[in-house]
């Protein structure tokens, strides 16, 4: 899943740090000029960095400033490897500089744009449940609803991630937007599926990629087909998206995750206060642009989080007003974390507790509430799937 790039010679990327499951690896201060010193060319000038740091570490230190993340430019997103945004060239051939590890008479580019972007990419496969922001009338258990691919690389850490074989792949080969594209609506097109989607991960870290992959992916299927979205919304400013709706885009399900700073920081791993701050305040913005500006094009679902040794109800309850204050009939879609990657301690909420999750959402006056236990899903409504009878029928 995650492998190093400088075996043996330890050059401080921490891809493995944050990948490993079980907290097997441990931080130790290393001065980087132990490693001597080597020669790079940056756009052909010989410069003088130490020799035991990666690429992006040495263009810090050459003072390169990386865009932030979400941005065009090349950034240090996700920081392990997978989501390929911190792509420069390297002897000729575009690779990550967050862990490939400098050496004597190495050669880096900084321009890119002649190179088309990649991403580590899983599936595509077709998928019965959807995302966050997948309709649910769409969704019955019995006949796939999307085709989808997930992502690596996340901005994220956190410790009960639901797909860090997903997240911190820096393994696999990488994908460029179209040929992912062409094998999303290969699959769409042999399942009959009603959408096609991309998760992660998180989707938004690598821009130029994501745009593209939808701008291909516009031009393969059907106008009828939805494309979806599903993010943690951090990154997800307004002219991203528009720029996503311009390139086809027309179905996000954005991630809050919760409303309070400490819960987010909690559940999120972020330790940095005032950047879990403005992830969290980007997301809920986001939601709001998109509700605002898109309604009639882009059909929109919040996710929230739910697990009594991370959120509370009262938070939930907050969480509920705060989107009824939008629109209360939002899809609402709260998962129910459990015991998983470096939290395998949780106890995964029963089906009587996401009921009463979706009974305290409901008593906001939310009205399309959807719950994911561990027996299936419920909502909106009385409605249950997954172990009991499937009711269909589009809204009115």
């Amino acid at each position: 899943m995650n492998t190093c790039h400088s075996p043996g010679r330890c050059v401080g990327c921490l891809s493995c740090y944050w990948a490993c499951p079980y907290e097997a690896r441990e931080l130790v201060e290393a001065w980087p000029d132990e490693g001597g010193q080597v020669t790079v060319y940056v756009d052909g000038k010989p410069l003088r960095v130490p020799g035991s740091v990666t690429v992006a570490k040495a263009l810090e230190y050459l003072g390169f400033r990386f865009s932030p993340p979400g941005s065009r430019g090349v950034s240090l997103a996700c920081g392990t490897g997978g989501c390929w945004a911190c792509a420069v060239v390297v002897d000729g051939r575009l690779e990550r500089s967050c862990i490939t590890p400098v050496r004597d008479g190495m050669r880096i580019e900084l321009d890119t744009g002649m190179y088309r972007p990649l991403r580590v990419v899983h599936g595509p496969e077709p998928h019965l449940v959807g995302g966050k922001g997948t309709p649910w009338w769409e969704v019955n258990y019995v006949d796939y609803v999307e085709a989808a691919i997930w992502v690596a690389g996340c901005n994220l850490r956190c410790p009960q991630c639901q797909n860090y074989h997903v997240t911190y792949d820096n393994t696999s080969a990488p994908l460029t937007p179209e040929e992912a594209a062409k094998l999303v609506a290969y699959y769409q097109r042999r399942y009959s599926t009603r959408g096609i989607a991309i998760s992660g991960g998180e989707p938004t870290l690598n821009r130029r990629w994501l745009v593209e992959f939808f701008s291909h992916v516009t031009r393969f299927v059907g106008r009828g087909v939805r494309r979806h979205l599903d993010s943690n919304g951090t990154l997800l400013t307004p002219d991203y998206v528009d720029e996503l709706v311009e390139a086809g885009c027309n179905n996000m399900g954005i991630e809050p995750k919760c409303v309070r700073v400490e819960t987010y920081m909690r559940i999120t791993g972020i330790r940095d206060r005032e950047l879990a701050e403005n992830y969290l305040s980007t997301a809920w913005r986001a939601v709001e642009y998109v509700y605002g500006n898109y309604r009639d094009r882009v059909y929109l679902g919040v996710g929230l989080v739910y697990n009594r040794a991370l959120v509370s109800m009262e938070e939930i309850a907050e969480a509920g007003d705060r989107i009824a204050s939008i629109d209360p009939n939002i899809q609402v879609t709260v998962l129910d974390y459990f015991p998983t990657f470096r939290r395998r301690w949780l106890r995964r909420p029963s089906l009587s507790e996401m009921l009463e999750v979706k009974r305290v959402l409901e008593e906001r006056g939310l009205r399309t509430v959807i719950v994911q236990t561990e027996l299936g899903h419920v909502g909106p409504g009385d409605r249950r799937l997954g172990y009991l009878s499937y009711r269909p029928g589009p809204p009115s």
